[in-house]
């Protein structure tokens, strides 16, 4: 069974830390991709940091601010969080994809950050 399982989430200061860590299990075939999507309150789900054939990839609102790492020894991803915002408050979901085999697209069932000022 596919899974991917997020863990780390919880509440920080802003100004703090915070990593968010996701675990990749059941796949027959490497995701080409993996990565995180976030979802605050009343708005839509964007791109906060995807690694694509080793390539990270950015959203505009965390650039510079939130590192991803990919671990492919482990199937392991991992968002840190620096500097933390409040507008960084939000259901941060962990997403696999990849072709080989098929076409295949996995979304964890997300974790909350909660950041205050």
């Amino acid at each position: 069974q596919v899974q991917l399982v997020e863990s780390g989430g919880g509440s920080a200061q802003a100004g703090g830390s915070l990593r968010l860590s996701c675990v990749a299990s059941g796949f027959k075939y490497r995701p080409t991709g993996i990565g995180w999507y976030r979802q605050a309150p009343g708005k839509k789900r964007e791109l906060v940091a995807t690694v694509w054939s080793g390539r990270p990839n950015y959203g505009d609102s965390v650039k510079g601010r939130l590192i991803i790492s990919r671990d492919n020894t482990k199937d392991m991803v991992y968002l840190q969080m620096n500097s933390p915002k409040p507008e960084d408050t939000a259901v941060y979901y962990c997403k696999a994809w990849g072709s080989v085999g098929g076409n295949f697209d996995e979304w964890g069932q997300g974790i909350q950050v909660t950041v205050s000022a």
